[in-house]
């Protein structure tokens, strides 16, 4: 609706500027026929006095005529103006509806994400093989145990347990990702998820790249495991999940119900709290690149480029406990007729970093 008020506010003020100049054309006209009357009727005396007079008042007229016009002229510019001011406010604020909806999408994924690796830490094989680290039969147990969840949970990469110096001691794809004894000690979400107050608490990674796990891109969540699976037991061991960013991010960017001529000039991300390019819609700059972001409000906000495209961001909100990590949902739409065979949209808000 706001691009098509948009478009009306476009056309009336193309077309009022073209009646406005005919109108003003035929003035122009008038004005100069009665002043080659005035000028004949002066010419033939007291025969063409009567006809002075009337072209006197064509000229009048004329010159009201102009007068209206003017006015007109004012009147439709003053509107076309505030109708396409009315019209941009409406198709910010939709966007950066749509830009809170797409991150509050993800985030929501993100808080069951939270969950399941708080929930499985509890898992007696889970609890079981991080209380005796060095018996076999029970590590192969609990890898079955782990793959068993990875087919019902199809969104992770892989699921780790590791022992409180950092050496993992079960997967749930040991076929896959050879992994059992493996040093992660050094990783920080590891040291943060052995940190963990309670077993409310968790230890969250930026997306990032794991050279573990076939470079993939992933979303780290990870806690730890305590003695009993009770919320207050000691630290035995730490888990971490792994979500397969890089399959599962793209279906959130491009969920967003666009016709095809809009989706062609739409880009849709996901930036961290760094401007960092996590998800896009087009595939192009992930984890890669960072953006330029004119932030007024740091909740939401939308502001045009000098080349007419719209660019609409909001931060998270967060959902239920999951606060959030500072990421923002940002849609860069360039105007119509603008894209080109090799253009991308957005390409002039974006910079390598």
């Amino acid at each position: 609706m706001p691009e098509r008020i948009l478009q009306v506010a476009t056309e009336m003020s193309q077309l009022a500027n073209e009646k406005i100049t005919e109108i003003k054309g035929v003035t122009r006209a008038t004005r100069t026929l009665a002043l080659n009357a005035l000028i004949e009727a002066a010419r033939a005396g007291e025969v063409g006095r009567g006809f002075g007079v009337v072209a006197n008042e064509v000229k009048e007229i004329s010159q009201r005529v102009t007068v209206i016009t003017e006015e007109l002229e004012h009147m439709f510019e003053s509107l076309a103006l505030d109708l396409e001011r009315t019209a941009q406010t409406a198709r910010g604020d939709r966007f950066a509806d749509l830009s809170r909806y797409v991150v509050e999408l993800m985030d929501r994924n993100l808080f069951e994400r939270s969950c399941d690796v708080r929930w499985w830490a509890t898992d007696a094989a889970v609890v079981d093989v991080c209380e005796n680290p060095d018996n076999g039969e029970i590590a192969s147990q609990t890898s079955q145990r782990l793959g068993v969840i990875l087919d019902s949970y199809t969104v992770y990469l892989d699921l780790w347990i590791a022992d409180c110096s950092g050496r993992i001691i079960a997967t749930g794809r040991p076929d896959k990702y050879r992994l059992v004894g493996t040093d992660i000690g050094h990783m920080p979400w590891f040291r943060e998820a052995m940190r963990c107050r309670d077993g409310g608490a968790y230890a969250v990674a930026d997306i990032a790249h794991n050279e573990l796990l076939n470079n993939a891109a992933t979303a780290t969540y990870a806690t730890a495991v305590r003695r009993g699976g009770k919320a207050k037991g000691d630290v035995i061991g730490v888990m971490g999940v792994f979500f397969d960013w890089e399959n599962q991010a793209p279906m959130v960017v491009k969920a967003l119900n666009f016709s095809d001529e809009e989706r062609a000039r739409t880009r849709v991300m996901l930036i961290d709290s760094q401007n960092r390019i996590i998800a896009a819609s087009d595939n192009q700059g992930v984890l890669s690149e960072q953006i330029r972001l004119e932030v007024k409000d740091p909740n939401r906000g939308s502001y045009l480029l000098a080349d007419g495209s719209l660019v609409a961001y909001a931060l998270t909100p967060g959902y239920e406990t999951y606060k959030g990590l500072g990421w923002r949902g940002v849609i860069v739409q360039q105007p119509r007729n603008a894209i080109k065979a090799a253009d991308k949209p957005g390409a002039k808000l974006s910079m390598a970093s």
